[in-house]
């Protein structure tokens, strides 16, 4: 099985072009407190039907390890308390801020909140080092996603202005999605 990756950019906050808010209130909150268990379930309740394996063998250490890097930076959507998407923002590269994952639990797709969640995120991305003393300023925004993501993922990006620097075709081997927990997987 082959997958298609694209590769996105913004090199300017100028270029964001943000989405309407969502008809129904949805807080984007930090998680000031880096937390491993808190990382982890995000990870696994929205990557786990889009084939995100690559963290699942850390431990506690390694997300700790993670999540204290200066410029790492987790946003939570809420929908009446319940956390419904997150953003993740990997700003420890001098001038690149990498959102290292973004997505919506199953429940809370179709609803406008993945192009709130990231124009909110694309914001808080070029503003990094005001929440980061000394963190040189941000010259360039980029994600990666690809045909095993969930079908608004490339369309939110563009249409959030984000632009696509390269495509790239590679060979993948997982026949089944882990699902949010052990036991959980379904093909989608």
């Amino acid at each position: 099985m082959e997958i298609t990756k694209w590769y996105l950019e913004q090199d300017s906050p100028g270029q964001i072009r943000p989405a309407r808010e969502p008809a129904t209130a949805a807080p984007i909150i930090r998680a000031e407190v880096p937390s491993p268990e808190l990382s982890r379930y995000l990870y696994t309740a929205v990557g786990g039907d889009w084939h995100w394996t690559d963290r699942l063998p850390w431990t506690w250490p390694q997300w700790q390890d993670y999540l204290d890097q200066p410029g790492v930076e987790t946003w939570i959507a809420y929908r009446h308390g319940t956390p419904a998407g997150y953003i993740e923002l990997d700003g420890h590269e001098p001038g690149l801020v990498e959102i290292a994952y973004f997505g919506l639990l199953p429940q809370f797709t179709g609803q406008g909140l993945g192009g709130h969640l990231l124009t909110t995120g694309l914001r808080h991305a070029w503003s990094l080092p005001e929440r980061h003393p000394g963190h040189p300023p941000v010259q360039r925004v980029v994600v990666d996603t690809c045909s095993l993501d969930g079908p608004a993922a490339l369309v939110n990006y563009q249409a959030r202005g984000m632009r696509l620097y390269r495509t790239e075709t590679i060979p993948y081997h997982q026949a089944a999605t882990p699902g949010p927990w052990p036991g959980a997987a379904k093909d989608l």
